[in-house]
């Protein structure tokens, strides 16, 4: 997941849910994990959870809880985890409480930059 340089690669995307609502994604992929930010309207930090993935075991720890969405940050983390078998940390920044499609959105974006950057390391 690391690139020649040994910098890490990095991944940006936008997306917007059927309610409307719009969302940055930023990746930055390292050789051991990645860092993800999820945030709606201007770039901030927001909730942060950390998972770590080794074999078949994900493990899940809030940093900084969200106060409406606990849950779904987690989710996003322990998913990426195991899908990179390394480490991810999440922040997450909503705000007002997602919706369903907002979810749905979201987590198709994520997916969307993961299994590309998986695609580009051969992974």
């Amino acid at each position: 997941m690391e690139s020649g340089t040994g910098a890490p690669s990095r991944s940006e995307e936008e997306v917007r849910s059927d309610s409307g609502r719009s969302f940055l994604l930023e990746a930055n992929f390292y050789g051991n994990g990645c860092f993800l930010a999820i945030s709606e309207g201007e770039r901030r930090i927001g909730a942060i959870s950390v998972a770590l993935s080794s074999q078949n075991n994900t493990a899940a720890a809030k940093v900084i809880p969200s106060k409406s969405d606990p849950i779904f940050v987690n989710t996003v983390a322990e998913k990426v985890a195991s899908m990179t078998n390394g480490i991810c940390i999440v922040s997450f920044y909503a705000k007002s409480q997602l919706k369903l499609e907002d979810m749905k959105a979201i987590m198709g974006g994520v997916m969307h930059i993961v299994e590309a950057e998986g695609n580009n390391n051969g992974k």
